[in-house]
């Protein structure tokens, strides 16, 4: 494996640190942002010294490739477990997947990998290496995985349903409302559910609006 990824000397011991590591940059980018996460905040945080810091991850680059790695693995296993939960018979699936994926955008490795997203806007380091994980999250996870949660097809309109219901939830979990919160989430989550089963030939323009 790449010396970059790997450290020559790796022991359990050197790989349960690196995953200390990693797991704090996680946890740092989703709490404080990413360019408040330094190298030495997070080296704090894991409880390293610089030094030690350093064997493990000796530029800034290395560290953010890792933990690139890391978030989508933990996003990654996060959509199986939310896939393998997510069917209940006597309920409509797309609605199962939106609730499935809505609670998936607040946990840490989400928040944490949409922070990095924001980040790349400012930062050239960022965007290329965000780019594999991107894509392969947008067409193997949210791709293949929400539209079987949703029993959507593969045709252009089944692919629409999906990809309004992802960005929409995206969007709705990043944005700032300032009064009224809940009630307005909540309706704004209900119209999401309609427009997706509209899309999916299981409901009409009519319902869009519902009671």
């Amino acid at each position: 494996m790449d010396a970059r990824t790997y450290p020559a000397k790796a022991t359990p011991k050197s790989l349960r640190t690196r995953a200390r590591i990693l797991d704090a940059a996680m946890r740092l980018f989703a709490e404080i942002g990413y360019h408040n996460a330094t190298n030495s905040v997070i080296a704090e945080t894991a409880k390293l010294t610089r030094g030690a810091m350093l064997y493990h991850f000796a530029t800034r680059e290395e560290l953010v490739e890792a933990a690139i790695s890391h978030i989508e693995l933990a996003r990654a296993r996060l959509f199986e477990r939310a896939a393998a939960a997510s069917v209940t018979q006597g309920y409509d699936a797309s609605e199962q997947a939106i609730e499935a994926y809505w609670a998936l955008l607040h946990e840490t490795a989400f928040v944490a990998f949409a922070e990095l997203e924001a980040a790349a806007r400012t930062e050239p380091m960022l965007r290329p290496r965000l780019a594999a994980a991107q894509a392969a999250f947008d067409r193997a996870q949210v791709g293949d995985r929400f539209g079987a949660m949703a029993q959507a097809g593969a045709d252009p309109r089944f692919q629409a349903s999906r990809d309004l219901g992802r960005f929409l939830l995206e969007g709705l979990a990043r944005g700032a409302m300032t009064y009224d919160e809940p009630a307005r989430r909540a309706r704004l989550l209900a119209v999401v559910k309609r427009a997706v089963r509209m899309l999916n030939r299981k409901g009409d323009i009519h319902d869009l609006w519902g009671e």
